[in-house]
């Protein structure tokens, strides 16, 4: 159990490691319900590190959950925890299998060297799984298969072991096979004198086979096939390398309730998996932009960290779980903060850039919600900094005499608008503070404050993302909002020619008002933006007046022309200033730039004016045999389908243009359209003409 304070009982002292050599970090990666955080439990039981199994559910959690009934329902966060054996310091690190999690399964890649890839034997290997697994290969991350749940009464491994070579490719194959009916343990197949399990022989050459194909050692292959035995450690290390390389992937089942296979697992990851320094670091850059090379994985070399997860703990305050890439973070060191998200992907990255000084406060290796005291953090472990007050997620940390700054982990783009509205004028000032934190937390989480809709719209990865946010500022920031229905920004034009009188005339003693004119607006081309004619002759209106008028029109193009109150901002009209009158004492700046904002109005006669709305480009990413009813559901959205082409093996994309309207709930509807198998990306396009019938809903609602 953890106290208040954050300091473990009932468990054994935080493991440490002297060398990079002796740290494994690996990422637990898999579809839910496939047994990674049990999974975790056992191998943290296995090495003395908990008592007994069953710990989670009395309290002594590995993985940090929320007190919301949500969290306790979905893992949803990096949790790390750390194991020792045989003298190697196990780093764990459990990650979300759901998709609306992308962010944290990303982040928990970047903070990892090797990943193992959770599935379940009695579990089907859906469209989730195969996604996963591609996240695994664009990180380029080494990786084992640990097939669990063995003791399930619909358990098949050579089921399973087929489906995941199907999915995941032929070099996926087994290490060790579970022994036969009734018995307990597992099979090595390199190390085994006999395999007693029916096809295990043929698979134990089919592995030696892999792994000499995959050996630098071209004469294995021949002296392999001359029939001379090959040293299992030459085989052993061979197979090191593959792994390490990402050219083989080898198959582990396990029992994590019985604890079958834990023991064959830790020795994978501690003699099979790379060590830090096997792994390439991220790109690193001076804050100029230019490359910093020749670091690596150096508890001596210039510090290079980042933040992989942030947490607000209500007794410790900020936490940032950190890995370090090289260097050696110190307690109550001063060390440089570099945030620069929008520099290296724009400002679509929705994180503005930053560079502070900061001082490290408490370091701690983590046990799941617990910290366990520690002075110094080598390169290739893992820790956790308290009070970093400047530090956000994917921010690096480095030394004051040489700023750094890591590439950051590509953040996938949120999809899914809520708009949000403070309760009471008291949540007000709190939702402000809720939101900046939840936003250093959570690099998925973009906020935005629409300036023409006057609206807050958190960008969500999902309804469950968005429940986990809105979770938070209730019971972490004591914050009341309401979800209320997201507008979306559209234009007015002018979709004929029109003429309007503008008239500013008032007299009330003293020094009056006095402005006449009369325009002309003609419609333009989409995207040509807005032009002013000046045609008066005779000086009816003194030059100095012109650009008045001209800044009234585009007053009252802000505001909007097709309600009482205004509307949506009028784009792509030409105005020419054809006539007007003055006065030679009352005339004004003001009074002209009434006179033109009015004389629009006038123009804007019913049928004169019309709404348009905004289109994005999206592209659909999905499996060829969802391909009709995708196109089906785009046309009911009023979508203009621009084609279909192959994206891979048995993927396809659809490309398409959507009014915005249309896409508010896309990201939900999609993935409950293709079981979670879709995906999509959009851009905005331009605007066109709204549909009189969704023109009236909207001028009712406006």
């Amino acid at each position: 159990m953890a106290d208040k304070t954050g300091t473990s009982r009932g468990t054994s002292a935080a493991p440490t490691a002297a060398t990079p050599a002796a740290i494994r970090n690996v990422v637990l990666v898999g579809p839910p319900g496939s047994g990674k955080t049990t999974l975790v439990e056992a191998m943290l039981v296995s090495a003395g590190m908990l008592p007994r199994a069953g710990c989670i559910a009395e309290g002594t959690t590995v993985c940090d959950y929320d007190e919301s009934e949500l969290r306790q329902q979905r893992s949803v966060a990096v949790a790390c925890a750390s194991l020792a054996h045989h003298g190697v310091k196990v780093n764990l690190i459990d990650t979300p299998g759901y998709a609306d999690f992308l962010g944290d399964l990303r982040a928990g890649l970047r903070a990892a060297d090797c990943a193992l890839f959770v599935i379940a034997a009695n579990d089907h290997l859906d469209d989730t799984a195969a996604a996963l697994w591609r996240e695994c290969g664009r990180a380029a991350m080494p990786r084992a298969v640990v097939v669990t749940k063995l003791d399930h009464p619909r358990a098949d491994f050579p089921g399973q072991l087929q489906a995941a070579r199907t999915a995941f490719g032929h070099e996926v194959l087994p290490l060790y096979v579970p022994g036969p009916a009734g018995g307990s343990g597992l099979i090595g197949l390199l190390t085994a004198d006999t395999c007693p399990v029916p096809g295990a022989e043929d698979q134990r050459s089919a592995l030696i086979e892999a792994i000499i194909e995959a050996s630098e050692d071209e004469s294995l292959l021949d002296r392999y096939l001359a029939g001379e035995p090959i040293d299992p450690a030459v085989l052993a290390a061979d197979l090191h390398r593959a792994v390490a390389r990402g050219s083989f992937f080898p198959v582990i089942p396990v029992c994590s309730n019985t604890g079958a296979g834990i023991g064959e697992l830790l020795n994978v990851v501690t003699t099979g998996f790379p060590a830090p320094a096997e792994h390439p670091l991220p790109e690193v850059y001076r804050p100029s932009g230019v490359a910093r090379s020749g670091l690596s994985c150096d508890p001596d070399g210039p510090l290079v960290a980042e933040v992989v997860r942030t947490t607000s703990d209500p007794y410790l305050g900020r936490i940032s779980l950190v890995r370090v890439f090289s260097g050696t973070i110190q307690q109550d060191s001063g060390i440089h903060v570099s945030g620069h998200c929008a520099g290296f992907f724009g400002d679509a990255a929705g994180r503005a850039d930053h560079d502070e000084d900061d001082r490290i406060g408490t370091l701690a290796f983590p046990f799941g919600r617990q910290q366990r005291p520690a002075t110094v953090a080598i390169a290739g472990d893992i820790c956790n900094v308290g009070r970093l007050s400047h530090a956000e997620t994917g921010d690096t940390l480095s030394g004051k005499d040489e700023p750094l700054v890591c590439k950051p982990w590509p953040t996938p783009h949120p999809l899914l608008p809520v708009a949000v509205m403070p309760h009471t004028k008291s949540d007000e000032e709190k939702l402000a503070v809720g939101l900046a934190r939840l936003a250093a937390e959570d690099a998925s989480l973009r906020i935005e404050r629409n300036p023409e809709t006057h609206q807050i719209v958190l960008w969500c990865m999902g309804e469950a993302h968005s429940g986990i946010v809105l979770d938070a500022l209730a019971h972490r920031y004591a914050v009341s909002v309401d979800t209320v229905a997201l507008r979306v920004a559209l234009r007015e034009t002018f979709c004929a020619t029109a003429k309007g009188h503008g008239r500013h005339v008032k007299q009330s003693g003293g020094h009056g008002q006095y402005a006449i004119c009369d325009i002309e607006v003609e419609p333009l081309a989409p995207g040509s933006g807005f032009e002013f004619v000046d045609r008066v002759v005779g000086g009816v209106v003194p030059r100095q007046f012109i650009p008045s008028v001209a800044k009234g029109v585009r007053a009252q193009m802000e505001r909007g022309l097709t309600t009482d109150t205004g509307g949506y901002p009028v784009v792509d009209i030409r105005v020419t200033l054809v006539d007007g009158k003055a006065h030679s004492v009352d005339s004004s700046d003001v009074a002209f730039q009434l006179a033109g904002a009015a004389a629009l109005r006038d123009a804007a006669a019913p049928g004169a004016v019309r709404l348009l709305e905004p289109l994005d480009a999206v592209s659909v990413l999905i499996p060829d045999d969802l391909v009709g009813a995708v196109l089906g559901d785009l046309s009911a959205r009023r979508a203009r389908v621009l084609g279909t082409d192959t994206a891979g093996t048995g993927r396809s994309r659809v490309k398409a243009e959507v009014p915005q309207i249309e896409l508010i709930r896309y990201a939900v509807d999609l993935r409950s359209l293709t079981h979670g198998a879709g995906s999509f990306t959009r851009e905005f396009a331009r605007y066109e003409p709204l549909p009189e019938s969704a023109a009236a809903h909207a001028a009712r609602t406006a």
